[in-house]
């Protein structure tokens, strides 16, 4: 190994980066990182580690493991016809280790029928979220359960409008995410000219919010959005709200607070039940934003002593 190698290795490996390293038990010791954040995306990590593996050492071996996927179908060609869970058999010793990557191989090879929605494949765009074996998540970071005496479950995301199959109508989340106006808000330019400038402890402020990827996973999860979507923008659109409440550029901070607090029907309406913080597939804590944000409107300081939820 050369001594430039050597050296990144040890500055990847160093605690300071504040990474998590888990040891594979399969592999001999190597080494897997993740970001330390909230206990579901750790668990979804090692999770993934186990899929992986234990996917690869059957690949090694050659040898066929075949898993049922029962996948929600609707076509709307066919108004008349109720949904139903149609069975697939996947080999999983020929296909990659992701719910995704069987999604894709289904489509190639069995039915090119199947509809949903994919793009980046890497936990960026948020298309590909849906229902799986209960759990709303993004299908490209979702493992693959190697158990074969059970099916995996792949349905839409809950409570939505199906438009066929896995693809739901997303208007509404969307018009409520628009609600929130997620964009900078100044009443003026800076006086140099130069750009909208933020201190580096201000930018850290912002970190935990940003990272949505607009998934729609925690607002379906949520029972009070199920009960009153037209009025509550669910904990996705909230997330957003206090984003842009914590952003020291933004100018209209207090009336964005003022706009979701003038009445019961928005941040007051979450009921704390957290399945937004359970399942987003980003490890971020909506939960936590918004009582946040109920706190900065009770009391005339903002309460820092929220973090956990």
């Amino acid at each position: 190994m050369s001594t430039v190698l050597r050296m990144l290795r040890q500055r990847i490996c160093t605690p300071a980066t504040e990474k998590v390293r888990l040891s594979s038990s399969l592999s001999g010791g190597g080494d897997f990182p993740i970001l330390k954040g909230h206990k579901a995306a750790q668990d979804l990590s090692k999770d993934t580690l186990i899929s992986h593996e234990i996917t690869k050492h059957k690949q090694d071996q050659h040898e066929e493991v075949k898993k049922e996927f029962k996948i929600y179908r609707w076509n709307p060609d066919k108004p008349t016809s109720k949904p139903f869970l149609q069975s697939f058999f996947v080999d999983l010793s020929t296909c990659g280790p992701m719910v995704l990557d069987v999604l894709q191989k289904i489509k190639a090879e069995e039915d090119a029928s199947l509809s949903y929605r994919r793009s980046c494949r890497e936990g960026i765009c948020g298309s590909c979220s849906m229902n799986i074996d209960g759990t709303n998540t993004v299908a490209c970071l979702k493992p693959i359960n190697p158990n074969t005496s059970k099916p995996t479950i792949i349905t839409p995301l809950p409570h939505m409008y199906v438009i066929k199959d896995l693809v739901v109508d997303l208007t509404n989340f969307y018009q409520q995410y628009k609600s929130m106006e997620p964009w900078l808000k100044t009443r003026k330019p800076p006086k140099d000219g130069r750009e909208h400038r933020q201190s580096p402890n201000d930018r850290k402020k912002l970190d935990g919010l940003y990272e949505c990827i607009l998934c729609a996973c925690c607002t379906t999860s949520c029972p009070s959005y199920w009960w009153n979507p037209e009025e509550f923008p669910g904990p996705a659109a909230l997330l957003q709200a206090y984003r842009w409440i914590s952003d020291s550029r933004d100018e209209f901070r207090q009336e964005r607070l003022q706009a979701i607090t003038e009445n019961e029907t928005k941040v007051y309406r979450c009921r704390a039940i957290k399945n937004c913080t359970a399942t987003c597939p980003k490890g971020l804590n909506p939960a936590s934003a918004i009582l946040k944000m109920k706190s900065r409107h009770l009391f005339a300081d903002p309460v820092d002593r929220t973090e956990s939820v």
